[in-house]
């Protein structure tokens, strides 16, 4: 408890007091915060850190502490205390004596940090437990919810939104103005506030719905999300060392075993009816070897983490197989435009260009197929969005990302030049004993998987609503991810035994909170450190994993210099040991990966990895037309990959310049020189413009330069 709110509390608890004076003694707290000195405001906030905590040293267990953190977090913002520990920290980034005693310091620890971990910390909380809807919240509470929401949104009262507070916290840390910065609360929060002002995945798939009914197209076929819910893990491809190794152990009963079907076909990994018990036990001592990740986990229900049950055979009747593949076909418009080109040329002798409605002259079979290829076509909205947002200058912060994910990224080589992102975990005085030792290893390698998961999950979430948004606005973030090279980046994150990456076990489970708060603390001991918890495997480090994969999809998806770049760094045998995970979502996304460069690897990477090519037919969805198997397709053919890109950037730039800059012919258009009547022009202005006005003053006009050679010469 800390000693402001011991003082207090002589011999009550706060849960016993009535609401009336919960409410009086947080107003006495925010009074508390508007003193000079400084030692007294981190004081109170640390009393406002333990009520947001949930009061611990009056709980009895973990339950109660946790109603009560959800309590007190709400009655919080109610008293408005966001708000004023918004102020505390816009101070605390201005503090410009802090900045200039950090870089002056040769090693930077928690001591440099410790108002900012506060506040952070405070702010963290109250968007966590207000973003997460519980069935017994009151009326009152879901409306505190809206209007945090709104808030946080919004530059209400404030000078810009609280995103992009945060945003440029992390650009000012990686240009290294202010290396004390706590990184790892700032990139969580920084997550939570997008996840919680954007939306999630439901409330994506919600918006998409709805701006296709606005658009007037025909409803989506499937959701993905679901669809992944119901697909299991395939077994991971063998390897030629252990293929040979197989075959010497099955050359005896070779016979016994005239036909073996591959185990990646078994869409729920039933049993083959067809295959005799032996069979089936010698598969399964294979399947030992894999030393992958057993069972199926729902990565939307991580509540009820069910093993597989293992299948049953019935006694008489035969498994029936499902029918069908899990996703439905697909097509683009430029699929149909090159089916009917080829059509034309070979039927007629000459092309109609774009035309797709035009079918005379064509036997009926094509017009039938041309039927089939748009009954699948998914009229996509992207041409049709509208942006509704200005797009910022993204690129500094992406490339700080970039620079921190590089810094937390797990790989052999020691970083000498890299930034520092251990300011907010390395103590002041270094450990001296073997088990102190331990225990910072432990929290320095928990304190980088949490900044790869926060950085993982910010990349996804921004390239998924920019792309619902206006197509052009996600192309322009994926173009400059991908000139930061974050495609190399993130293979370089998968070339390590990913396996090990995911079942680290980087946590002391007794120092997790709430457990820590209501439970004695047992001795640690090197040997408990060493075992770690009982999880099967880290979901932190799972859920980095598919977050990066898919960022690593959405880049190079349709994309062929980019999936270029994936083969010229060898991404195959990468990806390939990621399939050990036997994860039915990761496996998904490294199966599409594969998918999209198999016609570029050549006929004999095809033929020595079909249980490979096999797992893909069975779990990736198909494009009508798309002969992702075979080196024929037009696509596939050698062109200059460079023109690919320099098209898309002209195209980007045009749709800013037509978006967010001035009209073209501005130079030709009349100039009023009238004082009188210029002033009395009224402009259209965002209604939160008078929040912002002095902020947009020091950007647009005061930190302008002025070129008074130019401007005396044109006079």
């Amino acid at each position: 408890m800390p000693p402001c709110f011991e003082e207090d509390f002589h011999g009550k608890r706060w849960l016993e007091l009535g609401v009336a004076q919960q409410k009086a003694y947080v107003m006495r707290l925010l009074d508390g915060l508007e003193v000079v000195s400084r030692d007294k405001r981190l004081r109170v906030a640390r009393a406002v850190l333990y009520l947001a905590q949930g009061t611990f040293g009056d709980c009895d267990n973990e339950d109660d502490v946790l109603h009560w953190s959800r309590h007190n977090n709400f009655l919080l913002y109610q008293m408005g205390t966001f708000s004023a520990f918004l102020e505390l920290l816009n101070m605390e980034i201005d503090n410009s004596q802090a900045c200039s005693s950090a870089l002056r310091k040769p090693a930077i620890s928690l001591a440099d940090s410790t108002e900012l971990r506060v506040l952070l910390s405070v702010m963290y909380l109250m968007v966590e437990n207000i973003r997460v809807e519980q069935e017994p919240d009151p009326p009152e509470w879901k409306a505190c919810r809206e209007t945090f929401r709104t808030e946080l949104s919004f530059p209400v009262h404030t000078e810009e939104p609280f995103a992009l507070l945060l945003f440029t916290m992390v650009t000012k840390f990686c240009s290294g103005h202010a290396p004390h910065f706590p990184m790892k609360k700032v990139l969580l929060l920084l997550w939570k506030v997008l996840l919680f002002t954007l939306g999630g995945f439901e409330a994506l798939q919600a918006m998409k719905v709805k701006k296709r009914e606005e658009l007037g197209l025909p409803p989506l076929p499937e959701d993905s999300i679901q669809v992944m819910r119901s697909m299991r893990a395939a077994s991971p491809p063998t390897y030629s060392i252990e293929l040979v190794e197989q075959q010497q152990q099955k050359r005896g009963h070779r016979s016994r075993r005239p036909l073996m079907k591959q185990d990646s076909l078994d869409i729920y990994n039933e049993r083959d009816p067809f295959k005799n018990d032996e069979a089936g036990i010698d598969e399964e001592e294979n399947d030992d070897v894999d030393s992958g990740i057993e069972g199926e986990l729902d990565l939307m229900e991580r509540d009820a983490i069910i093993p597989a049950m293992p299948a049953q055979r019935p006694p008489i009747e035969r498994v029936s197989f499902p029918k069908g593949l899990p996703w439905a076909p697909k097509v683009r418009q430029k699929d149909i435009e090159h089916f009917l080109e080829a059509s034309r040329n070979k039927f007629i002798g000459f092309t109609l260009g774009q035309d797709t409605e035009t079918l005379i002259g064509l036997p009926r079979p094509i017009h039938e197929s041309v039927k089939t290829l748009k009954q699948t076509f998914p009229f996509l909205g992207s041409s049709a969005r509208i942006a509704q947002a200005r797009t910022e200058d993204r690129l500094p912060l992406q490339i700080a990302l970039l620079k921190i994910l590089l810094a937390a990224a797990p790989t052999s080589k020691a970083k000498t030049d890299s930034i520092n992102i251990l300011a907010d975990v390395l103590p002041e005085e270094m450990p001296i004993t073997v088990l102190q030792s331990m225990k910072l290893g432990i929290d320095v390698n928990r304190h980088k998987e949490i900044i790869v998961k926060s950085i993982s999950a910010l990349l996804l979430l921004l390239l998924k609503h920019l792309k619902l948004n206006h197509i052009y606005q996600f192309e322009y973030v994926s173009q400059h991810l991908v000139f930061a090279n974050c495609i190399p980046l993130i293979l370089k994150f998968f070339n390590q035994n990913i396996l090990s990456y995911i079942t680290a076990k980087n946590s002391i489970s007794v120092l997790d909170y709430p457990y820590c708060t209501v439970h004695d603390l047992p001795e640690l001991t090197a040997e408990s450190l060493e075992a770690g918890d009982n999880n099967q495997f880290c979901w932190r480090n799972l859920f980095s994993c598919i977050n990066l994969l898919r960022v690593l999809n959405k880049l190079t998806k349709w994309k062929h210099s980019r999936t270029m770049m994936l083969v010229v760094f060898k991404s195959a045998p990468i990806l390939k040991r990621a399939l050990k995970v036997k994860q039915a979502m990761m496996q998904l996304y490294v199966l599409k990966l594969l998918k999209i460069q198999t016609k570029y690897l050549g006929r004999q990477w095809r033929k020595s990895n079909m249980k490979t090519m096999s797992a893909i037919y069975q779990k990736v969805r198909h494009r009508m037309n798309d002969d992702w198997a075979y080196g024929n397709d037009i696509d596939a053919r050698p062109w200059d990959f460079q023109a690919e890109e320099c098209t898309l950037r002209a195209n980007i730039e045009a749709f800013n310049s037509r978006r967010y800059d001035k009209p073209q012919d501005s130079e030709f258009a009349p100039v009023d020189n009238c004082l009188q009547s210029v002033l009395g022009q009224r402009l259209e202005l965002p209604e939160d413009f008078h929040y912002s006005y002095e902020l947009w003053l020091e950007r647009e006009v005061f930190s302008q330069p002025i070129r008074w050679e130019e401007l005396l010469h044109y006079q």
